[in-house]
């Protein structure tokens, strides 16, 4: 059947902010869906909070909305477009409870609009953990004995009958958030509240555990004709107890065998019919004891998921676009598949290589945090690496995480203690237990006992044995032969790993390899095991004898991406190298995307012209680089546009000879080099905070002494303000300098004046030798000392001068020019009593690139990339890709809001992490609000970041002593808006000597019988109880109390929103206002751009 002609226009959500279990995956599986219905003929219409995601650019959409995915926001959507059908299931578990929520408030019904993809009672089937239960029964499948509990005294007494441990599973939410496992009763009073306050239906399910079983999925999709595929297999390497997300995974499943999986598949078939998904995907998962064989339904997504974008990048099947597809009405023969042009898409992909997925944690930015792997999904991000063999796929995999230590390594032989060590170590799932399987076995252990240890299965346990063995062989060679050499390879090993093996360079290695002729070959991804010509060249590197590069003739650019996904380094960067490949491609020239990372759209193979799926280190992108002036002429390498990782390859790349295109690496270095940068702002006429540099706590010590504390301390070259702190002290700087291990004087510490209530702002802006555009001036709301990417900021900013704003120009200007920056620069400025310091510069796309785009209208990173090619600002101007004046147009006022995951993180002892800011990024992501004022517009950013202000009700406040004054007429306006205000008695007291009535509540830290501080009631209490709707607690400057601790992390686990400073409360106390005020209207960024 063609497709359904009474669906002309189409609503699409998307899944709103990055955060832990809901990444720019589903961002992907978004802008695949935009793609297909357009080239369909339908009108789209998208709503997502996202500024940072690519389906979220104009040009996806008809009309696409920046704003909340609540209800409200969605029927206001609905009201004025009409959409004929809505598409919620590649958004997901954020899309699918947005749109249960319209169809159980009757908005679907009132405005006569149906669910594609997935019908509301298959969404429940699926959803609903009783009726998924029935349904597994009904197939002959078996799920774990549960009970379904909505009070902690239902789980208690589902308890007695299922014994610990047991597995906590909240309903309806994603990426296991609130989920765990409880060992004790203790463990289920917290696991088990938490998981009831995060289900949004207040319900959980407990479960017998299934600890220590292996964990397998399968992607399936199923068509209105009743015909189904496997798309994929995919196996964990931790056995349960770890969330998916979490571990390592393979592709196909290499341990089971062909019973279990054609039982499996049956199993999946059948459920996939019963539950009544019948236009699109899902994700099922199973558990099998690995002593019995017993097989065991765990779950269901009714919706395209996370390991969609994995499996869809790992065979080739593009799993969002054909699921639109089928959505619209196609049926899976009717599909023909993009690679090879003549299978249609029901010939399910099979696959002659290993895929390994490797997931990045960002525990560092968390050091209180319990590092333990649970069921609550923690990672913030994958790599993922194509090979012939397991070894090395996996040893590729490992190496694309960009992390010291992720890959393995032989130290020598340790004692008999060191190795008892190892084997108790990694009883608790870490992130580093590959890596204490892997020096066990090295060092002696048997597999039996790494197996009693960790139950990862024997056949992985085997295959790691076999890569020590190599590597011991590598060790003991004579000399490097090129058979040797060879088989290594084959194995993944890298040139750095082989030096460091014979105690030589990584240069030597690549120089004897050369001088061999050994270069990795490169393989096609082609959904059917070379049965079939494959048309897409999406290429992997292996050793072997033929490679399968065509010849081109056009011009190649090659660029390079941005890696796994961290906090720091974002979708935002993928955002940019997306955009350089489509104009670029639009301009004539071949465009060749690198990198690794399978969740983003840069990975797509009909992205750009040629995808390398490769890591992005020295060795392997020069071997890209290798094959592709053998097959063709190449340009030259953008590497500015994807972050920290690609630039910090720039300077190796110009080294081995390669044209680096855009800013050079020289102007690069010289706006991170401290010392070189100081002399381009003196040359300038420019001024910075006083600074110092140190390799010493003797030098920082004499710097900080210079400066006067407190001092910004942070170690040089780092993206997402990595180990930045604001120190108070000589102690604390002692302190810093010990835990700073990468301080040398190569890379030294820089130690800078620390600004006080100065106003910080963001700078965008092209140049290109000659002219500079000004693409937007960022205002942050939060005071000096916040992380820009942790800030709520505003655009257009609400508080400079049009004077300041010509200084920021004329420094900007001053800045690009002295660097060399050819394409996009990032500035950061402080105003501090109306004097302009410059902060830092850094002269590549950043992260705000996608919200200046977003607010402004102009594509940057398209500009960028044109640029970088050699193109003037001139000519882009005279092809209306550059306005004639600065700052785009700017119709409405639009706030970006950082979301953090401070609910994913929990200490040993079960108490929540901090959630104060600081000068460290620890946002996953971040949402926009965009309408007319700026009160409506924070108001909108906040109900995107899951912090909705609260419009009556009551509010509890905690000032330190400094921000009293400041804060008094946002206290009065609160009272006189009629909040109910709770504060510790020294607010009190200072807010009754203004005039303003409030209710004392006693510090925790106080005895609770001092009726005089507040009787019963402490400030925990009042939060914890649910007494108050908004939190206001400003910390101690010189570190945070543990007051203020617990009445944050308090906050955090009622899901309120909690503001720590006193620009973030003036914001908040506007928002309040515009919302009794304001009824908070809908409208599209192709309405406010025209």
């Amino acid at each position: 059947m063609p497709r359904d002609h009474s669906i002309n226009s189409v609503l699409v959500i998307g899944s709103g902010p990055i955060v832990i279990g809901q990444a720019c995956e589903f961002d992907y599986s978004g802008t695949q869906a935009c793609r297909v219905l357009k080239a369909e003929g339908i009108r789209v219409i998208l709503v997502n909070s996202n500024p940072a995601t690519i389906m979220t650019d104009p040009e996806f959409a008809d009309a696409t909305y920046i704003e909340p995915i609540t209800p409200h926001f969605l029927e206001e959507i609905i009201k004025k477009e009409r959409p004929d059908a809505i598409l919620a299931t590649l958004g997901g578990q954020t899309a699918l409870n947005a749109a249960m929520a319209l169809a159980e408030n009757g908005i679907l019904d009132k405005y006569r609009t149906r669910l594609i993809g997935a019908d509301v009672e298959a969404i429940k089937r699926g959803e609903n953990r009783e009726l998924f239960r029935a349904i597994v029964e009904k197939v002959g499948g078996e799920s774990a004995r549960s009970v379904v509990c909505h009070t902690m005294a239902e789980c208690f007494a589902a308890v007695e009958t299922l014994n610990y441990p047991v597995v906590v599973r909240p309903s309806f939410t994603m990426g296991g958030l609130g989920s765990g496992i409880a060992f004790n009763p203790e463990d289920l009073e917290l696991i088990a509240g938490a998981g009831l306050r995060h289900s949004p239906t207040t319900e959980v399910l407990l479960e017998e555990s299934i600890l220590g079983w292996k964990e397998y999925e399968l992607e399936v999709m199923r068509d209105h004709n009743d015909n189904v595929v496997i798309v994929c297999s995919i196996e964990n390497i931790d056995p349960m107890g770890v969330h998916t997300g979490d571990s390592i995974t393979v592709a196909p499943a290499l341990t089971l065998t062909d019973v279990e999986f054609q039982n499996l598949r049956n199993l999946a078939i059948e459920i996939i019919r019963e539950v009544g998904v019948a236009t699109g995907g899902c994700n099922i998962q199973f558990a099998i004891n690995p002593d019995n064989g017993r097989i065991v339904v765990i779950e269901m997504n009714p919706r395209v998921s996370r390991s969609s974008a994995l499996a869809s990048k790992a065979t080739g099947f593009p799993i969002a676009k054909i699921a639109t597809k089928l959505a619209v009405g196609y049926s899976l023969d009717e599909i023909t598949n993009d690679i090879t042009k003549v299978t249609p898409a029901s010939f399910e992909p099979t696959l002659d290589y290993i895929v390994v997925k490797v997931p990045r944690f960002a525990f560092e930015k968390f050091p209180e945090a319990d590092p333990r792997l649970t069921t609550t999904m923690k990672s913030v991000g994958e790599a993922m690496a194509l090979g012939r063999s397991f070894p090395e796929a996996l040893q590729k995999a490992l190496r694309s995480l960009e992390k010291k230590g992720a890959g393995f390594t032989w130290p020598d032989r340790p004692s008999e203690s060191e190795i008892t060590q190892l084997l108790n170590d990694m009883k608790i799932p870490t992130e580093a237990r590959l890596g204490q399987v892997q020096r066990a076995l090295h060092f002696g252990a048997d597999i039996e006992s790494v197996y009693a240890a960790t139950k990862i299965d024997r056949w992985f346990l085997q295959q790691i044995s076999t890569i020590n063995a190599m590597a011991t062989e590598i060790k003991s060679a004579a000399e490097l032969e090129r058979k040797l050499l060879f088989k290594a390879k084959r194995m993944g090993f890298s040139d750095q790993q082989i030096a460091t093996l014979r105690e030589s360079s990584e240069g030597d290695v690549r120089k004897l390899r050369e001088r061999l002729d050994l270069h990795p070959v490169y393989k096609t991804v082609d959904t059917c095991a070379a049965e079939f010509e494959a048309f897409t060249p999406y290429h992997y590197s292996t050793y072997e004898e033929e490679s399968e590069i065509a010849p081109r003739t056009k011009p190649a650019v090659i660029i390079l991406g941005s890696g796994p996904n961290r906090i720091g380094q974002g979708i935002e960067f993928d955002y940019s190298c997306v955009h350089a490949s489509f104009t670029l491609s639009a301009a004539g020239y071949e465009t060749i995307m690198v990198n690794c990372n399978p969740e983003t759209v840069s990975t797509d193979y009909d992205t750009s012209d040629r995808l390398y799926f490769e890591p992005l280190t020295l060795e392997d992108v020069l071997e890209v680089i290798r094959a592709e002036k053998a097959a063709g002429p190449v340009l030259g390498v953008i590497a500015q546009l994807g972050g920290q990782t690609p630039l910090g390859l720039a300077q190796g790349l110009k080294d081995a000879g390669v044209t680096i295109l855009g800013t050079s690496p020289e102007a690069i270095n010289l706006a991170e080099d401290r010392g070189e940068f100081g002399r381009v702002l003196q040359e300038n006429n420019l001024r910075a905070p006083e600074w110092g540099v140190a390799s010493s706590f003797e030098q920082a010590r004499e710097a900080a002494a210079r400066i006067g504390y407190p001092v910004l301390v942070r170690p040089s070259f780092v993206l997402g303000g990595r180990g930045m702190e604001i120190v108070y002290d000589e102690n604390t700087l002692r302190s810093y300098i010990e835990r700073a291990t990468e301080i040398s004087p190569e890379k030294p510490a820089l130690i800078d004046r620390f600004l006080d209530d100065a106003v910080e702002v963001d700078v965008d802006a092209l140049f290109d030798g000659e002219e500079l555009y000004l693409a937007g001036v960022m205002e942050h709301i939060e005071e000096a000392g916040i992380h820009s990417g942790d800030s709520a900021c505003v655009l257009p900013s609400i508080s400079l001068s049009s004077e300041m704003l010509a200084e920021i120009r004329n420094a900007t200007e001053k800045i690009a020019r002295g660097v060399g920056v050819r394409g996009l620069i990032n500035i950061q400025f402080a105003v501090a009593e109306n004097v302009l310091y410059v902060l830092e510069a850094n002269p590549r796309a950043s992260r705000t690139v996608p919200y200046v785009s977003k607010s402004t209208g102009v594509q940057l990173a398209k500009s960028a990339a044109r640029i970088a090619v050699g193109e003037s600002i001139a000519t882009l101007r005279s092809e209306k890709l550059i306005p004639e004046n600065d700052g785009g147009k700017r119709t409405g006022i639009s706030v970006k809001e950082a979301v953090l995951p401070w609910n994913r993180f929990r200490r040993i002892d079960g108490q929540g992490v901090d959630s104060v800011l600081g000068p460290e990024m620890r946002s996953t992501g971040e949402v926009m609000g965009i309408a007319t004022t700026f009160g409506s517009s924070y108001a909108k950013s906040q109900i995107a970041a899951f912090g909705p202000l609260p419009t009556s009700g009551s509010v509890f406040i905690s000032l330190t002593d400094r921000d009293k004054r400041a804060a008094l007429e946002s206290c009065r306006l609160l009272s006189q808006l009629g909040f109910t205000i709770y504060a510790t008695s020294g607010t009190y007291n200072y807010l009754l000597e203004h005039g303003i009535t409030t209710t004392m509540v006693r510090k925790h830290s106080e005895k609770s019988s001092d009726q005089a501080l507040g009787g019963e009631l402490s400030a925990v209490d009042v939060i914890s109880q649910g007494l108050v709707q908004l939190v206001i607690n400003t910390p101690q400057g010189s570190g945070t109390r543990h007051d203020g601790w617990l009445i944050r992390t308090a906050a955090v686990q009622r899901s309120l929103a909690c503001i720590t400073t006193i620009p973030g409360f003036k914001a908040a106390v506007a928002g309040i206002q515009a919302l009794r005020e304001d009824s908070l209207t809908v409208r599209s960024l192709q309405s406010w751009l025209a």
